[in-house]
């Protein structure tokens, strides 16, 4: 009996110990992630505006990342909005003489890269000044830095400048070698997405589109910094075709710097522009600390512009990072209700993914509409589904580099027949009706199911140009001549009559204001920001922490491409998406 009670003793005294170190824990945890509060900041007298190291520039609130547990957790992550906002503040700040650009990698998408250098440029008008420094720089970051004044590199440094590209992988003989099939269904001979599995080369339609969108981007992307550099445009293709980037020396010589110089060098010259002692230590203040100073400025204004971000791409369910379906009609249904909401900006970063979620967020943006103004503003992807949800919006503007269009719709379902047969595996079916089996691995589709998927396809399609009629007040002829599936530059979208206006996020919200006739207002962001902590306390996905993992190891077109393959919930759909991603 004695040993009864000490074992139920024991096990008392260890449950407790557990639950206490559980609770502590929890407790530890709550406590870093809600700090007892921010200290305000104090912007002093000749301080200077930092984009260092540390910092991403991200379109959304849901690309924000702020565990401290992650490997990437000192890195700022700063919304594109916020930084322009800091930007322009800074440009009328007495406090603030001058911006120094100290990153050689931003992780940035072309079109915030662009809002950003715009600002920048805007900002050199008050004349104060902008200087950039660099060690190993990437293309982006020079894209950016080439807007200063003056651009300083480190004598062992470089510059990443080369062009732009797109690789496209191509699986049609590594298939055929290992026995897996795909059953492959589109509309539109630009609808790319599956021609790796089709074609063992790049289709001539697919590269009259790729090279047309890549020269519209680069072709202005490169004149700006030609410009800034003050290069003539052949002058500025011969440095490009010839790395001349790469040597420190060749990059002086050729006008891509202006001084080759340590960093500590650099910092001195700043001093001396502001007329400090060198031995006195140089007001630095990061944008992250800038925009906290003044993010809380108009914090309990009543009326509001909500900016609605759908960044990622566009799935069926709910969930918090990515476009899901459930849990933006949700959002939608909450923003057409509130009355201190007086109008929506929809901001799209997105290539797309599933025509039938795309269709529920747009109808659920339509009746939003029928409440209150709705503008849209495109990011750096409003491709296929991505252009779809825009399809309510009184007006849509893109960005000038934002890949628009794509008004195509396709499917693609493998199967493992061949690779079976090779390794004598077989099956048999017992069905009550002709298409029972509509798709077996082993067998493949049934000619009933691959049928009506055809007509599927074309259905999408065609309620996919109809809406694009509606909202462009265009014929479906007129539509169906620029779709297809291709994807157009945003300039380009303009001069077909796919977008209303080239303008910036704070351009849809000043035309949105106006519909609205509204002279004051606050600028909200929704979804509202999560922290690490409510993430944590959801339920786990392991598919989600999976995906993160392959995307690392795979990069994020192979990734697509083997979940186009994988991942059943995008096999059982139609999809309308955008096969690749533009690197800068």
């Amino acid at each position: 009996m004695k040993s009864f009670f000490k074992n139920v003793l024991a096990n008392i005294v260890a449950f407790i110990i557990v639950n206490v170190a559980f609770f502590m824990l929890l407790f530890f945890i709550i406590a870093i992630s809600f700090p007892s509060g921010k200290p305000d900041v104090k912007v002093t007298n000749n301080s200077v505006l930092v984009l260092d190291l540390n910092a991403n520039i991200i379109d959304s609130p849901t690309e924000d990342d702020d565990s401290p547990f992650s490997s990437s957790s000192k890195i700022k992550n700063l919304m594109v909005y916020d930084v322009v906002q800091a930007i322009n503040k800074a440009k009328n700040d007495d406090n603030i003489k001058g911006i120094s650009i100290e990153s050689d990698y931003i992780s940035a998408g072309i079109t915030q890269l662009d809002d950003v250098r715009n600002a920048l440029e805007d900002f050199k008008k008050s004349g104060k000044f902008v200087y950039a420094y660099g060690n190993v720089v990437s293309q982006g970051s020079y894209y950016l830095g080439s807007i200063a004044d003056q651009y300083y590199l480190n004598p062992v440094g470089g510059i990443d400048l080369k062009g732009m590209s797109v690789e496209i992988t191509f699986l049609k003989n590594f298939m055929e070698k290992y026995g897996i099939g795909v059953d492959v269904i589109r509309h539109g001979k630009f609808k790319s997405a599956v021609e790796p599995y089709l074609n063992n080369e790049i289709s001539p339609e697919n590269k009259e589109q790729l090279s047309v969108l890549l020269n519209d981007i680069w072709g202005g992307t490169s004149k700006k910094i030609s410009a800034s550099r003050k290069m003539d445009s052949l002058e500025f293709k011969t440095v490009v075709d010839s790395l001349y980037g790469i040597i420190p020396e060749l990059s002086l010589q050729y006008k891509l710097a202006d001084k080759l110089i340590q960093k500590t060098e650099y910092e001195d010259l700043i001093k001396l522009k502001l007329n400090i002692d060198k031995t006195k230590k140089l007001n630095k203040i990061s944008f992250s600390k800038y925009i906290d100073s003044f993010k809380k400025d108009n914090l309990f204004a009543k009326d509001q512009i909500a900016v609605l971000y759908a960044s990622g791409e566009i799935m069926n369910g709910e969930n918090y990072r990515g476009i899901f379906s459930e849990t933006f009609v949700k959002q939608i249904k909450k923003l057409a209700d509130d009355k201190n909401v007086k109008a929506v900006v929809f901001r799209i970063n997105s290539p797309g993914g599933s025509a039938n979620a795309s269709d529920e967020i747009m109808f659920e943006l339509a009746q939003l509409k029928s409440k209150k103004p709705l503008v849209v503003s495109f990011g750096d992807y409003a491709a296929s589904g991505g252009y779809y949800i825009a399809m309510a919006a009184d007006k849509i503007y893109s960005e000038p580099n934002t890949l628009t269009g794509s008004i195509g719709v396709f499917g693609a379902i493998p199967n493992f027949k061949e690779l079976a047969n090779r390794n004598g595996i077989r099956s048999d079916v017992v069905q009550t009706n002709a298409n029972s089996v509509m798709f077996s691995a082993l067998q493949g589709l049934s000619d009933g199911s691959r049928t009506m998927l055809t007509k599927s396809v074309e259905q999408t399609y065609k309620r996919f140009v109809h809406h694009v009629t509606q909202n462009r007040k265009k014929t479906f002829e007129q539509i169906d001549e620029i779709g297809g599936g291709r994807v157009w530059s945003g300039t380009r979208a303009k001069e077909l009559g796919l977008v209303d206006e080239i303008g910036t996020l704070q351009d849809a919200i000043d035309y949105a204001a106006k519909l609205a006739k509204m002279p004051s207002y606050k600028v909200s962001s929704y979804p509202e920001k999560k922290t690490w902590i409510e993430l944590l306390f959801k339920d786990f996905d392991e598919d989600e922490a999976t995906a993160k993992i392959l995307k690392e190891k795979l990069g994020e077109e192979n990734y697509r491409t083997f979940e186009m393959l994988s991942n059943t919930k995008l096999q059982n759909q139609t999809i309308a998406e955008l096969p690749y991603r533009l690197g800068f």
